[in-house]
């Protein structure tokens, strides 16, 4: 490891000083206790409670959310950095095993909170003593009706440790080790998959097909265990929605993230009609290239100087002054993620692939880790995972059961924060050819983020819907993807062969049920946004602060409310793609 890898792996000693630190020990002892004795305080009694008794009962509730997420979140940063080492697993196991055993013993809060009867219920609600609880109550009432008893829901838990969490993390655990052997340069070197993913914006087509079929090939060799997961996982969910009663597979995400059934359709569906406009932009792009049709190693393949590569250290002055421009002290929130090694950067062998934020609670530091290369498109990972830090650090001011946002304002400020570096770069780029390559960049990445996700979401639906049928070949799982896909990119794309592997790799399908719609919601949310700011300036400011620091205490449409954004409204998705639709316009002008 040099220098520069060293300064920007992260420091957890934030946390912990080492794994082997006697206050972890210490905190894993402490932990089960403190589950014992609230457990013995409460059980059998929460339904009687009064406002004053029930907010302290919350409160020793959190307290012992606050001291487990430390310890869980610990161990998975340290599993997640290197996922090879015995030790390393041995730990994160006892993280996952410890959370697994809280939520076996205390799920009897929530059973009892909801064996209130509805008029005692309301009134508590109204008490004076649980106004800062008042939204995570009514959210837990929304699940009433499929919970099942406690010696039930024990069993589920317990169980899941070797059911679907053991697949998850075999998921884990298995593409980490991956390795790829690719001739760069006329030398063979060994990548990591990160690596090879970002030659897929490298200026050679023949590079970006071939990077692309050594990493899908290595994904298929494993052909049996990857689809062994996404049975499992698919069946899995399919009997837990039967017994909690639910009627389609997504209800149960759609009742976490607060959203009806009608306005996620709305939104696929919306999505599903502006597909043309992603066909039109990829028939643009293969006349800027010079090919006649595009094929899916083309997609994000540079254009003109985006070919550059950048330091490390060049994208960190980026990301800041971008986030400067639209509020200085977002640049102090986030330069500390630097300052005080909260982020792990650079690919290396056994790390996680991808990128993401971790948002442990109101009162410990998030980190960040992701996989740079180099080029433009990591930059814009570090301004969106940025974003997520910024939001959790600007959700402190919550208790823990009112921290973590909702699924569909979980990427807003990660969006908003790559918007405002595209900004940022158009505002100081004067080359007309480079102005369009990053309008190419921003068109790209809001297709990604809106038609991409709305296929990966149609994909999960089809394999769970399709797995309640039976078992599903790999041949089959590809079939489904490849035809997912094809909606999309139409005659306008030609997807290579090996891409019917695609799905293999996506690890959201693993860790949690049908997460991709969210990345759509939040795009076209952010686009209004966007528009609201471009419109009123620095007047947005703190209104787009106060989404933020609302963290997950109200509901997503009371949430964006105070930016005059109404989620009911029926052509509110609409308009987002109209924006697209400009942007892929003004690019036809400048072409």
């Amino acid at each position: 490891m040099n220098d520069l890898q060293e300064k920007y792996t992260w420091d957890t000693s934030l946390l912990y000083l080492s794994p082997d630190s006697p206050g972890l020990q210490e905190d894993f002892s402490k932990a089960l206790e403190h589950i014992k004795d609230f457990r013995g305080t409460y059980l059998g009694k929460v339904s009687a409670l009064d406002g004053e008794n029930l907010k302290k009962a919350l409160t020793e509730l959190e307290a012992i959310y606050n001291h487990n997420i430390k310890l869980h979140s610990y161990s998975y940063l340290i599993f997640a950095a290197d996922s090879t080492d015995a030790e390393n697993q041995k730990l994160s196991q006892r993280g996952i095993e410890l959370t697994n055993k809280a939520e076996q013993e205390l799920f009897f809060f929530e059973l009892e909170i909801n064996s209130i009867p509805e008029d005692k219920f309301l009134s508590l609600a109204r008490s004076k003593h649980l106004q800062q609880y008042r939204h995570y109550l009514q959210g837990l009432r929304k699940f009433k009706p499929h919970m099942l008893s406690e010696q039930e829901e024990r069993l589920l838990k317990q169980k899941s440790l070797t059911g679907i969490e053991a697949f998850t993390r075999l998921f884990e655990e298995l593409t980490s080790s991956f390795s790829f052997l690719m001739e760069i340069e006329g030398k063979e070197k060994e990548v990591t998959g990160e690596e090879l993913l970002g030659l897929l914006h490298h200026e050679d087509a023949t590079v970006r097909e071939k990077a692309f079929t050594i990493f899908l090939s290595r994904f298929r060799k494993e052909s049996i265990t990857f689809s062994t997961i996404i049975n499992t996982v698919a069946l899995d969910h399919h009997q837990e929605w039967q017994l909690r009663s639910y009627s389609f597979p997504m209800e149960p995400t759609h009742l976490a993230n607060e959203l009806s059934n009608e306005s996620v359709a709305s939104l696929m569906e919306t999505t599903e009609r502006n597909y043309p406009l992603a066909q039109a932009y990829f028939q643009l792009k293969a006349r800027i290239l010079g090919c006649p049709k595009l094929k899916n190693t083309d997609i994000y393949a540079p254009i003109g100087k985006t070919d550059k590569q950048y330091s490390f250290t060049q994208a960190r002055e980026m990301v800041l002054a971008s986030y400067s421009e639209f509020n200085p002290d977002f640049q102090e929130i986030i330069a500390n993620f630097f300052s005080q090694k909260r982020i792990d950067a650079f690919p290396r062998p056994g790390k996680s692939g991808g990128a993401f934020c971790m948002g442990i609670s109101p009162s410990l530091p998030p980190y960040v880790l992701m996989n740079f290369t180099g080029n433009l498109r990591d930059v814009a990972t570090l301004a969106h995972e940025l974003g997520h830090g910024l939001h959790y650090v600007l959700a402190q001011n919550k208790s823990m059961l009112n921290y973590h946002p909702p699924l569909p304002l979980a990427e807003t400020a990660s969006v908003f924060g790559e918007m405002l570096l595209t900004r940022s770069l158009l505002k100081k780029e004067t080359d007309p050819a480079v102005r369009i390559a990053l309008l190419c960049a921003q068109i790209e990445d809001i297709i990604a983020t809106t038609f991409r996700q709305n296929v990966l979401t149609r994909f999960e639906e089809r394999i769970h819907n399709c797995r309640a049928q039976g078992l599903l070949s790999a041949q089959e799982i590809c079939d489904i993807w490849w035809e997912e896909n094809a909606a999309l990119y139409g005659n306008a794309v030609d997807m290579i062969e090996p891409y019917r592997w695609g799905w293999s790799y996506i690890s959201h399908f693993i860790h949690s049920r049908f997460y991709c719609y969210s990345y759509t919601f939040a795009e076209l949310l952010v686009l209004a946004l966007f528009q609201k700011y471009l419109s009123t300036g620095d007047a947005f400011v703190p209104i787009f602060t106060g989404i933020l620091e609302s963290g997950g205490a109200l509901s997503p449409a009371e949430t964006v409310r105070s930016a005059g954004i109404n989620l009911s409204d029926s052509n509110f998705w609409q308009e987002g793609y109209d924006l697209l639709g400009g942007m892929i316009e003004e690019l036809e002008r400048l072409l």
